[in-house]
């Protein structure tokens, strides 16, 4: 009699999340505004959440491609990811959520923004 096993994989978030703070994180944040984490990682998605600082100035757009690669190519866990959906908070856009963010308020995001890595997976 032959059996097939489904095989899962844990991904520990926290643990990728803490390594990208200090490997990449800090710097993003510190010299250009930017920051993000790890959501999950779900049928081969990455999902993060990226907060925009006054320092940080590229589009939307933009922004959700270079964070969405970054985490991609600097994680082995998700260099396999097709695709990535980006939840962005622009702290820019308004005083007040800068402030209630930072007393830990979460608010709607700014954007929604997805990505695929290569264009052939839509063939």
């Amino acid at each position: 009699m032959w059996h097939s096993f489904c095989v899962i994989h844990f991904m520990d978030i926290q643990k990728i999340n803490r390594r990208h703070f200090v490997e990449t994180d800090l710097y993003y944040r510190v010299s250009l505004g930017l920051s993000s984490k790890l959501i999950k990682y779900e049928n081969g998605v990455i999902h993060l959440e990226v907060t925009l600082g006054r320092k940080w100035d590229k589009n939307y757009n933009a922004t959700a491609a270079e964070i969405a690669h970054c985490w991609k190519n600097s994680h082995p866990e998700l260099d396999k990811a097709i695709g990535c959906k980006v939840f962005i908070t622009d702290l820019k856009s308004n005083e007040l959520k800068n402030s209630l963010t930072q007393a830990g308020i979460t608010l709607g995001f700014d954007a929604y923004k997805g990505i695929l890595f290569r264009k052939n997976y839509l063939n």
